[in-house]
């Protein structure tokens, strides 16, 4: 794996909402590779977010892909939503859903890259019957709800065991499925991550959280640092 391969995705569950368009242009200038959007409602996590308005509202800011996380229940009827207002991946819990294959094939009908999200308690076996309509695999190392909260160490043999599944996948179809982590991600272990195995890392508290908010290059230090480890990985 080189270090073209890795993509760093900041969330914007943790941007100031007030300046959520120069938020957006501000973090892919100083070299972030995808927007995150977590959406929550209340019900599958216990805390509410943003919706498609927000997604199409940010949309025009940036050509970067918007990488939709959908924390709600059930799924299928925000996937359209989403799609129309711009997203570019969009993944979802296999027990928010009702049938997993067929929302899946519901997020590829409507033009985006789909992918399944994994609890640190749940099982990977969700993924084994729907490989060909993945294109991402998520793995959340927090429980889904809150920002800033710490890496679960466990999470490292979880993506281990994914990476490995993944690549006999690879091998086997000629198709690569990336291996994204979200929650806790930091200067001080993106390097340990990446050598687990995830080759895209979603970090919230750790850039939005990086120098004066009037500052529009206040990200730039800490993405280049987070790349920085990744070159070490």
């Amino acid at each position: 794996m080189t270090r073209r391969d890795f993509l760093i995705a900041p969330s914007i569950l943790s941007a100031n909402f007030a300046k959520l368009g120069e938020e957006v242009v501000n973090v892919i200038a100083s070299g972030a590779d995808w927007i995150h959007f977590d959406v929550m409602d209340n019900h599958y996590v216990p805390n509410l977010s943003i919706g498609p308005l927000v997604c199409e509202a940010i949309r025009p800011c940036t050509e970067a892909p918007i990488d939709v996380h959908l924390m709600v229940r059930p799924v299928d009827r925000l996937i359209p939503d989403f799609a129309q207002a711009g997203a570019d991946i969009i993944t979802f819990h296999p027990e928010a859903s009702e049938h997993v294959d067929r929302s899946l094939g519901l997020i590829r009908d409507s033009g985006c890259q789909a992918g399944l999200v994994f609890n640190p308690a749940t099982s990977l076996q969700h993924m084994d019957y729907v490989m060909d309509k993945l294109d991402v695999v998520l793995l959340m190392s927090v429980n889904p709800g809150f920002g800033g909260q710490s890496f679960i160490p466990a999470t490292l043999a979880k993506l281990a065991e994914a990476r490995a599944r993944l690549d006999a996948y690879e091998r086997e179809s000629g198709r690569r499925i990336r291996l994204e982590v979200d929650g806790g991600v930091k200067v001080s272990n993106i390097a340990q991550i990446a050598r687990a195995g995830a080759d895209a890392f979603v970090a919230g508290s750790a850039v939005y959280g990086a120098g004066q908010d009037s500052d529009p290059h206040r990200y730039d230090s800490v993405l280049a640092a987070l790349r920085a480890e990744l070159g070490r990985a």
